[in-house]
């Protein structure tokens, strides 16, 4: 296979799997990314042409397109607020306008599975109205709709596994006793890697899901028996409405209220697949399509073994600053707050790097627990991320990974490692963690910084600062205690 494309949404979830997979058939890739540092890290950055864009720019996508075959279009405002419809079909027009005019062979779309002919929910009836978009743009086009996806670190596989570990009885929803067809995400890679090459007649909309249709309470049961689990009895409760159900979804799994609500309403319906056309246009993967019990075996010993290829937890949550860290020492003009702590060790440089790298996920912050705790079960309630994203690997970072409440934004290997956070906050903040070496060891820098937003930004700061003196000196004396622990 040869020719080019171009991925929009090569930062999230299925995008960051789905490039390695197009370079490996031969393809030429382009990857459109908001901020192309968060590819910086990826082990296939060196093999792809990166361009910086946004969907909502027409120009900047008919620069990206130049040249191209085929368009991926897999973006989803899956955490977006306010009126998302709106902006996902304007984005969607660009999209398409911008692929017919550069005289581009194919738009791939990947959407959600839905019912015909129901009242679908917000969020799967703005999927709906983007393919109808991309379908009249006079480009070619094959809408795949697909099921819940399964695979490791996707938003589906985590609230299905969260509810189920952590409930050893399940009130639920009327719609746990809904069905679905769900896919394993390698069954998607494989039927977007064989779109790129679909004649030029194929045009419309096909459903792809894996062979098993369950009732979505059987999917966590079927969880529990491959996680080692004792089945979960399963309560069906009428009065458990969708924003009832996406509150408690928040509270109990990583998943946060934002991105939960449209998983939850997606799940409304009868999720399963009518029409297999898809088979005369793409052959099934060799060997047939993976079964769901198979697809949460090989997630979870994704996971135990730590090789998360890309994760939920890459999309930016609604309102989460995308702007870097400015350099000191003025921020624009900005009102800037500050923590700053530091520490000389006898520990040894890498030592203490090795400590700065691994913190968050299991190993925590190195402060006070209980505070920390509180802080994060504050922000689930109002609807915040919360401490249980965890990371993606335990010992090594890159550009773009969640570290709990925090993102990776800078990180200089052996130096300096700076996080944004993206809790709900009144303005914006950063930690930022460095050490250089000094005499017979080194030194330990530590620094927390908010940029307040209106009084009650700085109201917000001031009140912690009695905490923020307990858990930031604790932090930054655990820290190189650990690293000399370790030298030693």
């Amino acid at each position: 296979m040869t020719g080019s494309v171009l991925v929009l949404g090569a930062t999230g979830y299925v995008g960051r799997r789905l490039i390695p997979r197009l370079l490996e058939a031969g393809y030429d890739v382009r990857a459109f990314a908001r901020d192309p540092s968060r590819l910086r890290d990826v082990s296939w950055r060196d093999r792809v042409d990166v361009a910086q864009g946004d969907l909502t720019d027409y120009d900047s996508l008919t620069d990206a397109m130049r040249g191209v075959d085929v368009v991926y279009y897999l973006v989803h405002a899956m955490a977006a607020g306010g009126d998302f419809g709106t902006a996902e079909l304007e984005q969607a027009r660009n999209v398409a306008r911008a692929a017919r005019e550069s005289g581009v062979s194919r738009i791939v779309y990947l959407s959600g599975l839905h019912p015909a002919d129901e009242q679908l929910s917000k969020h799967l009836a703005s999927r709906v109205a983007v393919g109808e978009v991309l379908l009249a743009s006079g480009v070619p086009t094959a809408v795949l709709e697909a099921g819940v996806i399964i695979g490791s670190g996707s938003a589906s596989f985590e609230m299905i596994r969260h509810l189920t570990e952590v409930l050893p009885y399940m009130p639920a929803p009327r719609w746990v006793r809904n069905f679905v067809q769900p896919i394993a995400i390698r069954d998607v890679l494989h039927y977007l890697v064989h779109a790129a090459a679909l004649p030029e007649g194929v045009h419309g909309a096909y459903e792809v899901g894996g062979p098993d249709v369950l009732r979505y309470g059987q999917s966590m049961n079927g969880y529990a028996v491959e996680a080692g689990l004792r089945q979960r009895p399963i309560a069906s409760l009428p009065l458990l409405t969708p924003w009832l159900a996406s509150q408690w979804v928040n509270l109990v799994t990583p998943v946060p209220r934002a991105i939960a609500m449209p998983l939850i309403g997606s799940l409304t319906h009868n999720c399963v697949v009518g029409d297999r056309s898809v088979d005369a246009v793409i052959e099934p993967p060799e060997g047939g399509l993976t079964g769901y019990r198979k697809a949460v075996r090989l997630a979870l010993a994704r996971e135990r073994e730590g090789d998360i290829e890309s994760s939920w937890r890459a999309s930016s949550p609604a309102g989460a600053p995308s702007d870097p860290l400015e350099g000191d020492p003025a921020w624009s003009g900005a009102t800037v707050l500050q923590d700053a702590r530091e520490r000389q060790t006898r520990a040894a440089l890498e030592a203490v790097w090795r400590v700065i790298e691994s913190i968050g996920g299991e190993r925590g912050w190195y402060s006070v627990p209980l505070l920390w705790s509180v802080r994060g079960l504050a922000d689930r309630l109002i609807g915040g991320v919360g401490l249980r994203r965890g990371r993606r690997d335990a010992e090594r970072l890159r550009v773009g990974d969640v570290v709990d409440w925090w993102r990776v934004e800078e990180i200089e290997r052996g130096r300096l490692l700076r996080l944004r956070a993206e809790m709900r906050l009144p303005g914006r903040a950063w930690i930022e963690l460095s050490v250089e070496e000094e005499g017979e060891g080194s030194r330990y820098r530590q620094r927390a910084v908010f940029l307040p937003r209106g009084l009650a930004g700085r109201l917000y700061w001031f009140s912690l600062v009695p905490a923020h003196a307990v858990i930031f000196s604790t932090m930054a004396a655990r820290i190189v205690a650990a690293a000399e622990e370790r030298e030693s």
